[in-house]
């Protein structure tokens, strides 16, 4: 028996990286997942973006778990986008009990000032106002179930101590938390409960890549107090965050609500 047998798990940000790994480990305890991503690059961002490709080995390693999966290519930029992505998931798999609001992008720039508007409107557009458009679009159908329901919000350790280079980054982050606790507030009544996980670098395509590396090389003194965690590994895995969603859209987490919870290797005691 599994954490979450017979319970339904949408995942923005599905086709590689976090979402990947949280979509394996929710259906090996026993979930039917629905996964979302957008295909194709965005201007402003310097690394590539998931593929069609992605997303179907996404479906594959779920369903080599025994679960079903319902890849949806959606953006969460997109309203019609995120409701369509709701529809779908009604209709194949009638209902939603755990939604992970994992999609997002990385960009850097010298300052604040030097920041572009096209940067600005991205990071926010994707890391914060996608989280806002998806739980728009799905809260009203957990509601509906009456069966309660569980909302995971990726933070990061970004959106706890501001990185020099990421204003828009942090900004963005930080307005997860703020979205988070309001939601909690408005659908406690409803026993859907809202938290936000905080990682430290994790390894994935989207601190892992050319781009980045050079990034850090070029920018050593505003990226230095990004450099290290508490505990000696360099980054934690995908599966590392992906055990803490599991807990928290599970049962055994059914009164933790309104948190933050941190997966940092104690990087923000440093």
């Amino acid at each position: 028996m599994g954490r979450l047998d017979g319970k339904v798990a949408v995942i923005t940000g599905g086709g590689r990286g976090q979402g990947r790994a949280h979509a394996v480990t929710l259906a090996a305890e026993g979930a039917d997942i629905v996964i979302c991503d957008a295909p194709g690059d965005i201007a402003t961002i310097e690394y590539g973006m998931a593929t069609a490709e992605d997303m179907q080995e996404t479906v594959r390693l779920v369903e080599k778990a025994g679960r079903r999966c319902v890849a949806v290519e959606a953006d969460v930029r997109d309203t019609a986008d995120m409701a369509r992505l709701a529809e779908r998931t009604m209709d194949e798999l009638g209902r939603v009990d755990a939604l992970v609001c994992n999609a997002g992008v990385m960009s850097a720039a010298d300052s604040t000032w030097e920041l572009t508007d096209d940067q600005w409107r991205d990071m926010l557009d994707v890391n914060v106002t996608g989280v806002w458009k998806v739980c728009r679009a799905i809260v009203p159908h957990m509601i509906a179930g009456k069966r309660g329901g569980a909302i995971t919000i990726t933070g990061s350790t970004g959106g706890l101590r501001s990185v020099a280079g990421c204003t828009h980054y942090n900004v963005a982050k930080h307005g997860c938390i703020a979205l988070m606790r309001t939601l909690a507030w408005e659908l406690a009544p409803e026993m859907i409960r809202v938290n936000v996980v905080h990682p430290t670098g994790v390894n994935t395509e989207m601190s892992n890549n050319e781009w980045f590396a050079q990034w850090i090389q070029e920018h050593d003194r505003l990226a230095g107090p990004m450099r290290g965690n508490l505990m000696p590994v360099d980054v934690v895995q995908p599966e590392d965050v992906s055990k803490m969603i599991a807990f928290l859209v599970s049962d055994d987490a059914r009164y933790v609500t309104g948190t933050e919870v941190r997966v940092d290797a104690g990087f923000m005691l440093k």
